[in-house]
């Protein structure tokens, strides 16, 4: 009997992971079971789970032994939270009980115990895994459910574990016939997963009329930038949205192991790893926190989960305005800080924010149809959108009624999100061969700031007078001005060009905001 045992594993933090070491040390006397370490709730529970798992795999348990066990989870001083540390423990626990015998060095282990020895699925092993790779571990043991997450990570040898037995049939070096006979864990293969867009996405095709809406798409997508669309009900605004999620290109390796590590934490994964943008659309009743964030301790809203994605509001005005205003720095910097008692977060939120919204309360003014609404209530459905928001906004879309000829009209029904996404694709390449010799990341013309602006694009004067005409005209604001120059690039790579030319600006300029 060894009396001691350290094997290793990882708490996810927020969206990283810190590595724990989880020691076990017994001693003679009376039954006594105690984890340390500032463990949460689930953590003690977790000393009947693994108890009753180490019992159900052929083993004698803990609890029918008189025996002090101390199980520590070090650093101390690091908070640790959920059961993902149930299957380390319990090897923990057989080694330095003598009951098994192997070398734990450079191995990670992950995992919850069922009562009867299997091993369920976890939140926030990619980031763990990262973590560990990073740290020189060359074996991962994670759960079947999270095997291919785990294998997105390419330098470390990823093992699917199903039950506490099978890994102990693989670990086991102990000789002797009443041990359990050695068997060999197949390995997760490291392969990145074909990309699929959404399920719910809508093709382009689809849509029957609003030309001007879809040019605005593929103009938002290819620069990653901002955009208000507004016309009465059932006019297709929600239908565009979804279509935008469709036309996006798949992520790249990065941009996957990043979307995927915060689905992971947020414990939304599910069977389908994000090889593609996401699209999240939060109900207008949603609270602030759940938009941006927060909690007692910082976990990521819908912003971050719209990360390298999309944002669809819908009912843009009808959100709470404190909601809305929250908006105010993710749409400037693509990031979120959160502070609480507990401690503060950054989270990323670099997404396509793409809102809808009605010219009144009934969606009737200006339109073909009687408006209900009183001049008041026109007024306080307005200004529930700020002069700082509406100045965040890349681009403003009218969104008209469709003539009922255009809806019963004979059409070819060739899909054509497929060609827009291999236009766009061209477009995000003139991009990163823009940006490749920067020194701070930056992919899209939207993330450009103002010494970028300086440095990487040559206005000539005609572009220039337009441009100081339209300022003039419009009291456009500095951000407002230099909005309408990043939207301008990105209309000029979509037509492949070196210049932005004044057909571009005069493009841009009709998406700025109108009196709705």
């Amino acid at each position: 009997m060894k009396n001691f045992a350290k094997v290793w594993s990882a708490q996810p933090t927020l969206l990283g992971a810190k590595i724990v070491a989880v020691e076990t040390d017994l001693s003679k006397g009376l039954h006594a079971f105690s984890i340390v370490g500032l463990p949460d709730k689930a953590v003690e529970e977790s000393k009947d789970r693994l108890s009753a798992a180490i019992k159900n795999s052929g083993f004698k348990s803990p609890k029918n032994k008189n025996q002090k066990v101390v199980i520590s989870l070090a650093p101390a001083d690091q908070k640790k939270e959920g059961p993902l540390f149930d299957l380390p423990m319990a090897l923990s626990y057989l080694l330095a009980a003598g009951d098994i015998s192997f070398n734990p060095k450079e191995k990670i282990f992950l995992g919850e115990l069922s009562l009867d020895g299997d091993v369920r699925a976890v939140r926030g092993v990619l980031p763990s895994v990262v973590e560990a790779q990073k740290k020189g571990f060359l074996e991962a043991f994670v759960p079947v459910d999270n095997a291919r997450e785990a294998a997105l990570v390419e330098g470390i040898t990823i093992f699917p574990v199903a039950t506490l037995k099978q890994i102990l049939e693989h670990l086991n070096d102990r000789k002797g016939e009443s041990d359990t006979p050695k068997k060999e864990i197949a390995t997760e293969p490291h392969t990145m997963p074909a990309f699929a867009p959404p399920e719910d996405a809508i093709d382009v095709s689809d849509i029957r009329g609003q030309e001007t809406a879809k040019r605005a798409l593929l103009i938002a997508a290819a620069g990653g930038h901002h955009m208000v669309m507004w016309g009465p009900p059932g006019t297709g605004k929600t239908m565009l949205a979804k279509a935008l999620a469709g036309i996006l290109p798949p992520l790249s390796l990065p941009e996957t192991l990043e979307t995927t590590a915060i689905y992971s934490v947020a414990g939304i994964l599910g069977d389908r790893l994000m090889t593609y943008p996401p699209f999240r659309s939060p109900h207008h009743t949603s609270s602030y926190v759940a938009l941006v964030g927060g909690g007692a301790t910082p976990r990521p809203g819908e912003i971050t989960l719209a990360h390298r994605g999309v944002l669809f509001l819908d009912e843009f005005p009808e959100f709470d305005r404190r909601v809305l205003e929250t908006l105010r720095q993710p749409l400037e910097e693509r990031t979120v800080s959160i502070s609480r008692a507990k401690g503060s977060a950054t989270f990323p939120a670099n997404f396509i924010l793409v809102a809808a919204m009605n010219p009144c309360p009934c969606g009737n003014f200006g339109s073909t149809k009687e408006c209900i609404c009183s001049p008041i209530s026109i007024e306080r459905y307005k200004r529930k959108l700020s002069g700082p928001i509406m100045d965040r906004i890349d681009m403003w879309v009218e969104v008209s009624p469709v003539a009922h000829e255009t809806l019963t009209e004979e059409r070819e029904l060739a899909r054509i999100s497929d060609t827009l996404r291999r236009i766009i694709a061209k477009a995000h390449a003139m991009q990163t061969e823009r940006f490749k010799n920067e020194g701070r990341k930056i992919s899209r013309n939207s993330e450009m700031n103002v010494r970028d602006l300086s440095k990487l694009i040559e206005l000539s004067p005609a572009v220039k007078k337009i441009l100081e005409d339209a300022a003039r005209r419009l009291s456009l604001s500095p951000r407002a001005y230099h909005r309408i120059i990043k939207l301008s690039r990105t209309i000029a790579d979509l037509d492949e060009s070196k210049n932005i030319e004044p057909e571009h600006v005069l493009e841009a300029l009709q998406y700025r905001p109108r009196k709705v």
